[in-house]
C-alpha cells in the first residue's frame, strides 16, 4: 500500500526514471505499474532476461548516474549484483538476495527507500563537513606550532576538534528523515 507514495517520493528526490523487471504476466504488470505511477515495465522476465534488462539500464547511465534495484527473491540476486546499489526486502527477501544486496530493509516497507536516500545523502554531506574541518584545523595548528604554539595547545585542540566532529555527525541521528 506504501509502493505508490514510496514511488512519487523517490521522483520527487530526484530520481529520473523508475523500471519495473518482474516475471510477472505483463497485462499485470502493466496494470500495477500505471497505478504506482512507475515510468517503464518490462514483464515476463526469466532472470538471465532482468539481467540483461540491467546491463542495458547501466549503459544509458551517465557517469554521475546511479542504477539501483529493489528486490526480495532469489532471481533477483543476479541483478543485484550487478547494480550500483542494491535494495532488498528483508522479511519476506530470500538469503540470496538479502546476501548480494546493498540495503536490507527489514520492515520489508517500500517508503524506507526514500528515507534511506535521504539519510545516505545528509550522511554524505556531513562526512565531506567533518574531513574538510579536520583536515583545515590540523593545517592551521602545524602552522600554528611552527611559530611557537605550545605542543600541549596542539594536542588538546585536535582533541577538540575530533570532538566537534563527532558532535556534528550526530546530527544524521537527530533529524534522519528530514
Amino acid at each position: 500500500p506504501e509502493a505508490k507514495e514510496a514511488i512519487r517520493d523517490l521522483h520527487a528526490a530526484g530520481i529520473r526514471k523508475t523500471v519495473m523487471l518482474t516475471g510477472d504476466r505483463a497485462e499485470v504488470a502493466q496494470a500495477v505499474a500505471s497505478d504506482l505511477g512507475i515510468d517503464e515495465v518490462h514483464a515476463q522476465l526469466l532472470p538471465q532476461d532482468k539481467a540483461f534488462e540491467v546491463e542495458k539500464l547501466l549503459s544509458q547511465t551517465g557517469e554521475k548516474q546511479k542504477l539501483a534495484f529493489v528486490g526480495d527473491g532469489i532471481n533477483d540476486a543476479p541483478v543485484m549484483v550487478l547494480s550500483d546499489v542494491a535494495f532488498s526486502m528483508g522479511k519476506i527477501g530470500s538469503d540470496a538476495a538479502v546476501e548480494a544486496s546493498d540495503v536490507v530493509l527489514v520492515t520489508d516497507n517500500f517508503d524506507e527507500i526514500p528515507d534511506t536516500i535521504k539519510i545516505a545523502k545528509k550522511t554524505k554531506k556531513i562526512v565531506i563537513e567533518n574531513i574538510v574541518f579536520s583536515i583545515v584545523m590540523k593545517v592551521l595548528f602545524m602552522i600554528l606550532g611552527l611559530v611557537g604554539l605550545p605542543l600541549i595547545v596542539a594536542v588538546f585542540a585536535d582533541v577538540g576538534v575530533m570532538l566537534i566532529c563527532v558532535i556534528n555527525s550526530i546530527r544524521v541521528r537527530l533529524n534522519g528523515k528530514k
